[in-house]
């Protein structure tokens, strides 16, 4: 074993030239016991192809050692040969020492393929030899939760969180409560993500858990733990949006729109929170803040409908129509269909006195908010101004038969059905 400790010794002091000679000695003049732990030795270091060498090699001495072709099959994988991997560890005899953990990696190649019916088959199959292997029940955990299998993940991950909390690195509590927060089931996902956390404080961990309190309108938990990962880091980006909602919900309105601020300085490309500082710099009275998060949204994406329906609110209440008109314009030579952009048209040119152009955009707009009574009302005046009465009656019944007892209506409906 001398030379396979000089090797790894020279590819320690950074000597691999000299470190593949004495490789190349062993590979073809070396013992097998040399060729076995240097294989594995440079698997470990990502030597993938000097590895795979070795294996084969012995493979020709011994032929159907399932070790040895696990490891070509791992060697394989790592390469991104997945389709020799699954050559080789379909060689192995189900009565081999090694058959279980063949199966392992067959499942892992084939969920990585999409093949999940097969991937579980052979899990399934490893649990029959190995019922109290919890690995086996971490990587259907695994792959329940990739399919989307809530409830069966879930059950899995249990199996194993009964054992042990933490498998090849992962929190196997975090893996529940992520399941249970992905179902709706918040409340137990919570417990679950603090179980996570006293174990092993993970910056994603607590991120999931403020998001799943938010989720479950738990604000002053959802606030603490978004404000311990911004402790944790500072520039982890999707914090700020979701902080500042919890702030938003709990009415702490200034905090919330300072949060905002805070998050664009470490995201100034985020149309998300441009668009949320919009929304809190109206309700904290700052129009003209208002007005630029909402542009500095359409920057980003020009095509952003709802930043383009909060800046045309803004601008109805500012009697601003031309600004309105030429960001539906805009929405229109880039082909956007949305029907709240025909109502504030027809609102800003009726604003602006053309109301044949607001007759024509009223009308088009109705086919999509016929149901809708703040439309209809609006609608209905303009036919009441135009001195469009049949239109304008048959609007108003319409806004009657939602609420029958309203006197404006009954008053409005009689008055044009008599002809007065």
């Amino acid at each position: 074993m001398e030379k396979v400790n000089e090797i790894l010794s020279l590819l320690e002091n950074g000597q691999q030239a000299k470190a593949l000679s004495y490789y190349e000695e062993i590979l073809n003049q070396g013992s097998n016991e040399e060729r076995f732990v240097l294989g594995e030795e440079l698997f470990q270091l990502g030597f993938l192809e000097e590895a795979k060498a070795l294996f084969q090699i012995l493979l020709e001495a011994y032929p159907e050692e399932g070790e040895l072709l696990v490891m070509l099959a791992e060697a394989e994988m790592e390469i991104g040969n997945e389709e020799e991997a699954i050559s080789q560890l379909e060689k192995i005899n189900p009565e081999d020492a090694s058959y279980p953990q063949s199966l392992l990696l067959l499942a892992d190649l084939y969920q990585m393929d999409g093949l999940y019916e097969v991937s579980e088959q052979k899990l399934l199959q490893a649990k029959k030899l190995l019922p109290n292997e919890v690995i086996i029940d971490f990587a259907l955990g695994e792959l329940y939760s990739e399919q989307g299998r809530i409830t069966d993940a879930i059950k899995a991950y249990k199996v194993v969180a009964a054992e042990q909390s933490t498998v090849a690195g992962v929190n196997v509590n975090g893996r529940i409560a992520d399941n249970l927060s992905a179902g709706g089931a918040f409340e137990e996902a919570i417990q679950f993500y603090e179980l996570a956390i006293e174990e092993k404080v993970e910056i994603n961990t607590v991120f999931n858990l403020g998001l799943t309190a938010l989720q479950a309108g738990q604000l002053t938990i959802a606030i603490n733990r978004f404000e311990e990962v911004k402790t944790l880091d500072p520039s982890f980006q999707s914090l700020y949006l979701y902080l500042a909602r919890s702030y938003e919900q709990e009415e702490m309105l200034q905090e919330a729109y300072e949060t905002v601020l805070e998050g664009l300085k470490h995201d100034e490309f985020n149309k998300e929170l441009f668009l949320l500082g919009g929304k809190l710099a109206l309700k904290n009275g700052i129009e003209e803040g208002a007005e630029k998060h909402f542009r500095e949204a359409l920057a980003i994406d020009p095509e952003f409908a709802e930043a383009v329906l909060l800046l045309n609110k803004l601008f109805l209440t500012q009697e601003r129509f031309e600004d309105i008109i030429e960001l539906i314009e805009l929405m229109d030579s880039q082909d956007i269909e949305e029907p709240q952009l025909l109502w504030d048209a027809a609102k800003a040119y009726q604003g602006n006195e053309n109301y044949s152009v607001a007759l024509n955009k009223y009308q088009e707009a109705y086919t999509f908010f016929k149901e809708l009574p703040d439309f209809l009302y609006d609608y209905g005046y303009f036919l009441l101004e135009e001195g469009k009465r049949q239109e304008a009656a048959e609007v108003f019944n319409s806004l009657l038969e939602k609420d029958p007892s309203n006197e404006e209506f009954i008053e409005i409906v009689q008055r044009l059905t008599s002809g007065q």
